[in-house]
């Protein structure tokens, strides 16, 4: 394996960046993309300044390291979380910011709402039925509302 990186020095870092882009279709995850980017990067610093193998290992670690992260950030959405769950399949997240009317009076700080063809519960303030909630985050299958 060193002598192809020794013998064909810049190449041989564009022919893995190119099979690992390569490989990203083949298992698609976004992730060998930002590797294969490191790789032809490092061909070219290679091929540019004609560095030896230990010299092009460091700087592949260092374009690795910087295309990952820099991919993260492109690929996230704009307010989001790092790593935040995105709220398929979680009904009640979907349901933050949205304004309801009350089924019944809140007692106690609970009551229920109507979405589509499900009742929730939720908790707040004393309200009297009728009145518009906005739910503004959720605890467990309870909607927290407040005021609308």
């Amino acid at each position: 394996m060193l002598e192809i990186l020794t013998d064909h020095g810049g190449w041989s870092w564009v022919i893995l960046g190119l099979v690992l882009i390569g490989g990203e279709l083949l298992a698609p995850g976004v992730f060998l993309i930002w590797l294969g980017l490191a790789a032809l990067l490092t061909g070219l610093v290679v091929g540019l300044l004609g560095i030896g193998w230990q010299g092009a290992m460091l700087v592949f670690a260092v374009f690795a390291i910087a295309c990952v992260i820099g991919g993260r950030l492109l690929t996230r959405r704009r307010g989001e979380e790092p790593d935040a769950a995105t709220g398929l399949n979680d009904r009640g997240r979907q349901l933050i910011g949205k304004v309801f009317r009350l089924e019944a009076t809140m007692t106690g700080g609970e009551g229920r709402i109507r979405v589509g063809d499900s009742s929730w519960r939720v908790i707040g303030p004393e309200l009297l039925a009728g009145s518009e909630v906005k739910v503004v985050r959720v605890e467990g299958a309870t909607l927290v509302v407040e005021k609308a």
